[in-house]
């Protein structure tokens, strides 16, 4: 971002220590409050005298310089509990009023803006975590990720726009960051284009899959897409009811067809006008690879010799040491970045044989089976707008399935969201839980909405199917009863689920 706009941020920051400060005096009530914070990326807690500062990274980037900060803040004590997001954002939990406004400030040297983290703003640009480095992408999109997140900073002071404006850039193998459905999805395309769907979004009302709008777009007109998007809603998007001011109920309004000739004209206009063309930087070359590794979490590059290091802390809560070690061990590593990925994983990419081999070493606390990949949002004891305490039910799944001994590959990934707001994208997840309440003998208890058969995968993006509602406290046997039956006939889940159908509901039928 430019000096002006980072003047105007710190500007906004000091005013924003007067409006956090009132919050805690108890002068302002939570919502006005949430009003005026949500925008500087910051959001009380449950516990009103506890804050979540979240910060922004297109792509999920975790730089170095990025990668020191995070350390800095633990060392200083402002960073107790690290919390990796399903939108490639790093939240800080559990910090004081005075704590908020100092970090802000202090993350813009390390090119980490908290700008637009919530409120009626554009989030973080979204990017497949292994662009640049994974093999068979069909080309790198990061550099228009970026130029999408500092040219939507850049104007969404003056213009009102949608309640959130999701956007994504996929490499065209790994469709993690959800291209199919959000606000704007961009996949790459083996011609070096990018295809485009707009108006899609997951959430309680009305999830939606994107419109197609455009079967080529070039990458270096990415801006004037973006930008036609946010006339379209300005000019068709409700502002009256805020719970459908979302891209994807134009696809009501309009009809599929209306809005892609609404959106394409406005691209169009926008394309008269110019100057919004991006003409990214030339790559760096990478660094030479060196030697050879065979481990389940040491992943090769496409880079001859060079690999990435798979590191997935349970429910995405990163250790507070953690940074502190990952810097020491990287800083004078050649290339080293860590993505964060959209499941919560960390990604310690462009190492040697050498390096990734250490790399290991230090991450053997974190996930080893398939389900132990699990996502799930900060959930109740935290978030307001929490129902079910997701991280505690994720912890408790788990440890349940390693006592059954269930087998790797017998039970798939599962989302867990604490709320309908589907933070850990359950709809998409090959099994998924929503938190909510089941009456049982007309009395409301803990449930979660299991959903099954989601998927992300490039071309068969398709949202899950409601299964039933489980009472929380049946979560456990649930899922180690599917394992153990999937495991019986030696079968993955994927395959089990898709052979024996009736098998697995009879057993989902059982706590239903």
């Amino acid at each position: 971002m430019d000096s002006q706009w980072k003047s105007t941020f710190r500007e906004e920051i000091e005013d924003f220590k007067d409006t956090i400060g009132a919050f805690d005096r108890g002068e302002l009530d939570r919502k006005s409050y949430k009003g005026m914070s949500g925008g500087m990326g910051s959001y009380a807690q449950r516990d009103p005298a506890r804050h979540m500062l979240r910060l922004r990274m297109a792509g999920g980037r975790l730089t170095m310089e990025r990668l020191k900060f995070l350390a800095g803040a633990v060392e200083r004590g402002q960073a107790g509990r690290i919390k990796l997001t399903t939108c490639q954002t790093i939240q800080l939990h559990d910090l004081s009023a005075d704590q908020v406004p100092q970090l802000m400030d202090q993350a813009m040297d390390s090119a980490i803006y908290s700008k637009g983290g919530g409120g009626d703003n554009p989030r973080n640009v979204m990017c497949s975590p292994l662009a640049g480095v994974q093999p068979g992408e069909c080309f790198d999109p990061t550099p228009w990720a970026e130029a999408a997140a500092d040219y939507l900073l850049s104007i969404c002071r003056e213009i009102h726009m949608p309640r959130k404006l999701k956007i994504a850039f996929s490499n065209g193998v790994d469709d993690s960051v959800h291209t199919a459905f959000r606000d704007m999805g961009f996949l790459a395309r083996p011609d070096g284009a990018f295809s485009l769907r707009i108006a899609g979004g997951l959430g309680a009302a009305c999830p939606a899959m994107g419109v197609p709008a455009a079967e080529r777009v070039e990458p270096r007109q990415v801006l004037y897409y973006i930008r036609a998007m946010i006339d379209t809603f300005c000019a068709h998007g409700n502002y009256e009811n805020r719970a459908k001011a979302r891209t994807r109920f134009m696809q009501e309004t309009l009809g599929p067809d209306g809005l892609k000739k609404a959106f394409l004209d406005n691209v169009a206009a926008r394309m008269a006008e110019g100057g919004l063309d991006v003409e990214p930087p030339a790559a760096p070359a990478p660094k030479a690879g060196d030697g050879r590794i065979v481990h389940p979490r040491a992943i090769p590059q496409k880079q001859p010799g060079l690999y990435a290091v798979k590191y997935h802390p349970i429910g995405g809560l990163l250790p507070p040491d953690k940074p502190g070690q990952l810097y020491g061990l990287l800083h004078n590593v050649e290339g080293a970045e860590i993505p964060v990925a959209p499941d919560e994983t960390l990604y310690l990419i462009n190492l040697t044989a050498a390096e990734a081999d250490r790399a290991l070493a230090i991450t053997g606390d974190g996930a080893c089976t398939e389900f132990e990949h699990s996502v799930a949002c900060i959930g109740a004891a935290v978030c307001q707008q929490g129902v079910r305490d997701s991280q505690s039910t994720l912890r408790a799944l788990v440890e349940a399935v390693r006592v059954a001994g269930v087998p790797d590959g017998a039970l798939p990934r599962v989302c867990v969201s604490g709320c309908p707001s589907s933070c850990s994208a359950h709809q998409a997840g090959a099994i998924g839980f929503q938190g909510g309440v089941k009456l049982v003998d007309q009395t409301p208890q803990p449930a979660f909405r299991m959903y099954l058969g989601g998927s992300d995968r490039p071309g068969e993006a398709r949202f899950g199917q409601l299964a039933g509602a489980i009472l929380e406290a049946d979560l456990p046997a649930l899922l180690t009863e599917l394992g153990l039956a999937a495991a019986a006939r030696g079968e993955s889940w994927a395959q089990w689920s898709a052979a024996h159908p009736e098998e697995r509901d009879a057993i989902i039928a059982k706590y239903a």
